[in-house]
């Protein structure tokens, strides 16, 4: 089966088409700035990225150029868009309309256009790229894997804010999560790493990179996770503040007579790593600084470290332990760094990093020393295979279904003759 994997972005759209056969990735790629002067499309068919400044106008341009890529004449990985077996697109939230990913219908693409308000900058763009599918690609079944259906098992202690209940029950405002296909990935890797079933773990998940988020995995549920509402909870990020306390934006918006939009572009785009350091929302960026002795790149690295340590140590007493500590996504997967700074000092808890294992740089690996009760991981996520592989699945039981009720009709076809 091969499975065309969508990810939208408010202003970008990423893609992979995949052969299950064998898991083979035939095309990966990324139009961003969409809608932009500079709109730009990258792709790799295996031979080195590509790079084509082209205009689109939208994310209906920017799927057509997506498909012409896909059928391009002798150079691309399909012939003809009917080789495409099923269409999977990563949505970040479902609410509390889905714990599963889910075949999407006009029921489906109803109740992602109510949860836009909980992830603007993606389910509206998500619902434009699923529209464009079904012009483009009539008849090819979409699937929708949702960030947030893993954490649909959070229990009420765990999602419940202690606001007034009502706003829970009649406005569904509690914590749903994301990053939730990422979480999902890297849990049932790590056991097969361990050699063991995800089901007789705990484990804390940390997805690293200009989003974060870690997640406390119990016997292969999640139990907890550190974003909310919306994924500005939790840790510190690139440009996201995470958790503060609540008074200070109604504090700034008092005394600076902000508004409600203008607090949310600050917590959202101006805070974190950018609004710290005040040298940028990339990592490297900020280490490199503050190896250069800018000491406000220091003191974001410091933050950005014990926000990850904090949020261990809670899930550790969540978990009453953890079985092994996985780090993934770009910081979580690259820097060696913030993996021994937000590590450092754990080593009473069973948790003991191994500086030489640390420092390499292999894919996939056990970073912990062999002495450590906690195993410590580095293992790559891989959204776009958790993706296809839901997608296969759901497709494979449609198609039984329909044969069933083909078999089905043909008996009464033939009891009537």
């Amino acid at each position: 089966m091969k499975v065309l994997t969508l990810n939208a972005g408010s202003s970008s759209l990423k893609y992979q088409l995949i052969d299950l056969a064998d898991g083979t990735v035939l095309i990966r790629g990324l139009c961003e700035r969409v809608g932009g002067p500079d709109a730009v499309h990258k792709f790799d068919r295996g031979l080195g990225e590509l790079k084509r400044a082209e205009p689109m106008r939208d994310h209906h341009d920017a799927l057509q150029l997506v498909l012409a890529v896909l059928t391009e004449a002798e150079r691309g990985p399909i012939r003809d868009l009917a080789d495409i077996d099923a269409i999977g697109h990563r949505i970040v939230s479902g609410g509390e309309f889905f714990s599963e990913s889910t075949l999407i219908d006009d029921d489906v693409l109803d109740k992602i256009a109510v949860c836009s308000e909980l992830a603007p900058l993606h389910n509206p763009p998500a619902l434009h790229v699923i529209r464009a599918c079904r012009e483009l690609m009539p008849g090819i079944p979409e699937v929708a894997v949702f960030d947030t259906a893993f954490f649909q098992t959070l229990p009420p202690r765990a999602y419940v804010y202690p606001l007034p209940y009502e706003y829970y029950t009649d406005y569904q405002i509690r914590k749903y999560g994301a990053h939730g296909t990422s979480h999902r990935y890297v849990a049932r890797h790590a056991a097969k790493m361990i050699g063991a079933d995800v089901y007789d773990l705990r484990l804390i998940t940390c997805h690293l990179g200009n989003g974060a988020s870690i997640a406390a995995v119990d016997h292969g549920v999640a139990v907890d996770t550190t974003m909310g509402l919306t994924p500005l909870d939790g840790l510190m990020m690139g440009t996201r503040c995470g958790t503060i306390d609540p008074a200070v934006v109604t504090h700034i918006q008092t005394r600076l007579g902000y508004t409600p939009e203008q607090m949310n572009e600050i917590m959202n785009k101006r805070s974190g790593l950018l609004g710290v350091s005040g040298v940028s929302s990339d990592l490297r960026a900020v280490e490199e600084a503050a190896l250069a002795g800018n000491e406000r790149a220091v003191l974001a690295l410091e933050l950005y470290a014990y926000f990850i340590k904090r949020y261990i140590g809670q899930y550790f007493a969540v978990l009453g332990g953890a079985d092994a500590i996985v780090f993934t996504a770009g910081v979580g997967e690259n820097s060696e760094y913030m993996r021994e700074k937000c590590l450092a000092g754990l080593e009473p808890l069973g948790i003991v990093l191994d500086a030489r294992r640390n420092r390499l740089r292999t894919g996939e690996r056990i970073i912990s020393e062999d002495r450590s009760r906690v195993k410590i991981m580095v293992i790559p996520t891989n959204e776009e295979l958790m993706i296809a592989r839901d997608v296969e699945k759901i497709v494979d039981e449609l198609r039984l279904a329909e044969v069933l009720a083909a078999g089905a009709d043909d008996e009464v076809e033939q009891t009537l003759v």
